[in-house]
């Protein structure tokens, strides 16, 4: 667990740092953006690792992965049957919102 979120914040470190380099026209093979990206790079690497380290912050993902092999997932026939309520529902809501929607509107517009 730890080394997935040391992972994904490291991407999104990188990720922002790229963006950098495209913001300040990198693309035309400038020193100044390019070493301002990469400085960016290392400092949210170096961040994402220290924040991962970090004692109470590992506690809390240890004890994460620790709830999350506890959870009783459901079967692929509950997940199937439960989307299909979910849906349906939606659907319903949506077509009483429409009408509530068509019935003020015409409500409003002979009223002016």
């Amino acid at each position: 667990m730890r080394q997935v979120t040391w992972l994904a914040m490291a991407v999104v470190a990188a990720l922002a740092a790229f963006q950098l380099y495209i913001a300040f026209g990198g693309t035309g093979g400038g020193t100044k953006a390019s070493g301002l990206a990469a400085l960016l790079c290392a400092a949210g690497i170096w961040f994402s690792y220290r924040t991962v380290n970090f004692a109470r912050f590992a506690d809390f993902l240890i004890a994460v992965e620790a709830e999350m092999k506890k959870v009783s997932w459901p079967t692929k026939e509950e997940l199937k049957r439960s989307s299909f309520v979910v849906i349906i529902v939606v659907l319903l809501l949506a077509a009483v919102l429409f009408l509530f929607d068509n019935v003020w509107t015409a409500l409003f517009t002979l009223i002016k």
